[in-house]
């Protein structure tokens, strides 16, 4: 109930007033019936604007930690976060990756749209990256379709680092749902797996008209960053400008 609330009457509207979000591609939604919605990640702000666009509710995974901070701060932040269609990941299991896989289970079982993003973490500097198996292996064990999208522009409303940046209209785009019914029964094939995420991000792509790099975008943050320490230590050894050279005795 408070999803709708949120989504209708208390966030929602607001969001609409003030950023007036444009979509592309709704008659590629189903009515009913459980899809994935695989999407690029260039904001903390994308899983406000791409719900926003729809009439059916959107189910991500976020970190526990938002569900079980102590405090009258906590129970806020939980009644947030589960209104706004989060669920926390299980990590009772193997692994983060594998709480999400559950949780992502348990709601594509019940017919809703669960939402993901394949990068894995948010885009530094704008471009498309790697995407994980984990979508693929979601998309053949629920034999469930694919629909891509791409949100455009929440990189200016929300930079990365930033709270806040620009006002613009956000676009979210969804395209043709994927249907891989084909590969049924072959969801522990690494090479299908990583067929079939190639074939989601580059439609992803396509949607989004971003550069894409071959690298997963966790990595290309730490190299990113392994290149700024290197630059800034670089630029310590040189001398100020008017500053004298040392000679060599």
């Amino acid at each position: 109930m408070f999803y709708w609330l949120l989504k209708f009457v208390l966030l929602g509207p607001l969001l609409r007033m003030v950023f007036r979000p444009r979509v592309e591609g709704l008659e590629n939604i189903p009515e009913e019936g459980p899809a994935i919605l695989a999407s690029n990640h260039l904001s903390y702000a994308d899983w406000l604007f791409m719900p926003l666009t729809l009439q059916r509710r959107v189910t991500f995974v976020a970190k526990a930690e938002y569900f079980t901070t102590p405090g009258i701060k906590g129970w806020f932040q939980k009644q947030f976060f589960s209104g706004a269609g989060q669920v926390p990941i299980d990590r009772s299991g193997a692994s983060a990756a594998e709480g999400a896989l559950s949780a992502a289970k348990r709601i594509l079982g019940k017919g809703g749209l669960f939402g993901i993003y394949p990068e894995g973490t948010r885009s530094h500097d704008g471009k498309l990256y790697r995407g994980k198996t984990g979508v693929a292996r979601l998309a053949l064990e629920c034999g469930v379709p694919v629909i891509p999208v791409a949100v455009v522009g929440t990189d200016t409303i929300a930079p990365p680092g930033k709270k806040f940046g620009t006002l613009t209209r956000p676009l979210v785009r969804f395209g043709t749902p994927l249907d891989f019914s084909r590969y049924e029964g072959l969801e522990e094939d690494r090479y299908i797996l990583r067929s079939v995420t190639d074939e989601i991000m580059y439609e992803i792509m396509s949607l989004s008209d971003q550069e894409y790099v071959d690298v997963y975008a966790a990595r290309a943050k730490e190299l990113a960053k392994e290149q700024a320490r290197e630059q800034a230590k670089d630029q310590a050894k040189e001398p100020e400008p008017g500053a004298p050279e040392r000679q060599a005795s």
